[in-house]
């Protein structure tokens, strides 16, 4: 592998996430659209690789995001605080009591259960997030005179307003000259690109933010529909047909992008929304490494899995450099985090090197 990164000793964070913060508002086993109570999270898909490698796996992390100073917002905080992540990013913008120009996202997430997938509806027009100007955050001072090992953000974050993508390119800019390592998950999302240009839009963004990205992180829809990399299907069985539809598009991507030291995606067959055939593979250097394969994974909330994986990944590229094991730390923490509720990880680091090891789900006491 090819990929450097900065000593910790020389950085005060080992990761530092750009991205919007929403309030997750969870009728627990139950509709949204019925429902009379929920259960309040925080929740974004930048975010939540920053609150796992710190809850989780133990690291020093940072977001920078921004929220509107009102209560809704200082429960964001709050919720934030209580992850561990630092909040020293956070830009305050002033509320006008109504939220005309400034508010902060909510997102209303139902698990889904059995025949019926999960749903989300998020609510997250004129948020503070999306109103982040490249100039907000003096980027040289976090990634020069502070220090970050690495920066992650990505596809969700670059989707909601025409300056969210002049945000993340000033962040990437800025990173790459202070030696910081960039990964990026395109995690694409068409409610989230529709009403500003669908296909074609989200292509041009993630296009042109490819070219600073070092570790790319992507299912086969995300690399179709982001980067507009289309793979022929074959005549083998679903899950060789992933394994293999990745393959080739990882031969086709990294001749383009000559940049990318490691690309990586989750492996995931739908058999039911509480049930999923669950993987991953990793590609750096013209070598692959597939983590275990974990078929009839039963899933009580699926939203986040994908992030822990990301998480757990970066765990393992910065404390070990080798790209099998890294992989393996991504698929046993996003199989764990997808099995207690909430976007982000309840699982401890024990817990995930013993599921790697094969261990089992018998009582512990």
């Amino acid at each position: 592998m090819t990929l450097q990164t900065r000593p910790a000793q020389e950085c005060r964070y080992d990761l530092v996430s750009l991205g919007e913060i929403m309030l997750r508002l969870d009728p627990s086993e139950g509709r949204v659209r019925t429902a009379r109570s929920f259960r309040a999270w925080e929740g974004g898909g930048e975010y939540n690789v920053a609150r796992g490698l710190r809850r989780c796996f133990g690291m020093r992390t940072a977001v920078v995001t921004a929220f509107a100073d009102n209560e809704v917002g200082r429960l964001l905080e709050d919720l934030v605080l209580q992850g561990g992540v630092d909040t020293s990013f956070v830009k305050w913008m002033p509320y006008d009591g109504i939220g005309r120009a400034v508010r902060n996202g909510l997102n209303f997430t139902e698990r889904g259960f059995g025949v019926r997938g999960a749903v989300g509806t998020s609510d997250r027009g004129h948020t503070a997030a999306s109103q982040l100007r490249p100039d907000d955050v003096d980027w040289d001072h976090l990634f020069g005179t502070l220090g970050a090992r690495w920066l992650h953000t990505g596809g969700i974050y670059a989707a909601l307003s025409e300056t969210t993508p002049d945000v993340i390119e000033a962040a990437m800019s800025a990173a790459r000259r202070h030696g910081t390592v960039i990964s990026y998950d395109l995690n694409y999302r068409p409610s989230l690109w529709k009403a500003v240009g669908g296909k074609e839009r989200a292509q041009e963004v993630n296009r042109r933010l490819a070219r600073y990205v070092d570790v790319m992180i992507g299912n086969e829809e995300d690399f179709t529909a982001s980067l507009g990399f289309e793979v022929p299907d074959t005549d083998e069985s679903l899950s060789t047909l992933e394994v293999a539809n990745f393959r080739r598009m990882i031969e086709e991507v990294t001749k383009e992008y000559g940049n990318f030291a490691v690309v990586a995606t989750t492996l995931r067959t739908v058999r039911s929304a509480t049930v999923n055939d669950w993987g991953a593979i990793a590609w750096a250097g013209g070598a692959f490494a597939e983590a275990t394969h974990r078929p009839g994974l039963e899933i009580l909330d699926r939203v986040g899995g994908g992030d822990s994986f990301a998480s757990g990944l970066v765990y393992g590229l910065l404390t070990t450099g080798d790209l099998a094991t890294a992989v393996e730390y991504g698929a046993a923490h996003g199989a764990l985090a997808m099995t207690t509720p909430g976007d982000t990880s309840m699982a401890s680091r024990k817990e995930v090197e013993a599921l790697m090891r094969g261990g089992g789900a018998r009582v512990q006491r």
